[in-house]
């Protein structure tokens, strides 16, 4: 049997810390990075970014944790650079190119008058590089294998997506959407619309719900400081807004 972890003999400091995710660290590793060097027994956070993206990750300690799933389901906002031209397997630019498509017929007027049509409810199908269950296995692991399997389209809102700048084949949005929203997908799906091709090549998550990322602590500066400056920076349970069921 494995040894077990000894619990942490001083009592945790309930309460969110926000982070700055960088690019290549999952969001347990920022978890891990928390609980192993401030030594919190009870760690989580609200909300998956991937690898590939960097930003704002809500992250939950102590009695905090109980309140994860609902801060979980808050909505949140994104600054996203979509690319033209190509389609990839995991529709980012990690994953194999699978489609390409002429973007010189794409207009500016096209790219607004898309991002108004995807503004509002949405049926999505969650891709294959997802955390969601499928018979009881992650659909991430089943396409590692190789395999693909038929995915239900779900519900989503995108209450505006804003375009920022237009540099083709790169377009550059901010998307304030529901939670299980894929953004991945969306920039799939908008170049499907535009009748070219297009992948995500670039996130950034700047808000989630209440909490902003310009309140938060860049990892770098979480591997300097010591437990007693970490505590300065949590925000405590009573100042966190929780939404009535």
């Amino acid at each position: 049997m494995g040894r077990r972890r000894r619990k942490n003999p001083t009592p945790d400091f309930d309460g969110i810390l926000l982070v700055d995710k960088p690019k290549e660290w999952t969001s347990h590793d920022v978890v891990n990075l928390v609980r192993n060097r401030y030594r919190f027994n009870k760690v989580g956070h609200c909300g998956t970014l991937d690898p590939l993206a960097t930003g704002l990750i809500v992250v939950v300690i102590g009695k905090a944790t109980k309140l994860a799933s609902k801060l979980t389901a808050d909505d949140k906002v994104y600054i996203t650079e979509m690319t033209l031209g190509r389609e990839t397997d995991s529709h980012d630019e990690e994953g194999e190119t699978t489609r390409e498509a002429s973007f010189e017929h794409v207009t500016e007027e096209q790219i607004q008058q898309c991002a108004k049509d995807f503004t509002g409810d949405q049926m999505q199908v969650p891709p294959m590089v997802s955390a969601l269950k499928k018979d009881g296995k992650k659909l991430y692991e089943l396409a590692r294998q190789g395999i693909e399997v038929e995915r239900e389209a779900r519900p989503v809102t995108f209450h505006s997506l804003d375009i920022d700048k237009i540099e083709l084949p790169k377009v550059h949005f901010t998307l304030h959407c529901s939670k299980g929203s894929y953004v991945r997908v969306l920039c799939h799906d908008m170049g499907r619309k535009m009748e070219s091709a297009a992948y995500m090549s670039n996130l950034r998550r700047t808000k989630s719900g209440q909490f902003s990322l310009d309140n938060a602590v860049e990892v770098t500066h979480l591997k300097t400081i010591e437990r007693e400056e970490v505590e300065k920076l949590i925000i405590p349970i009573d100042q966190v807004e929780i939404a009535e069921d």
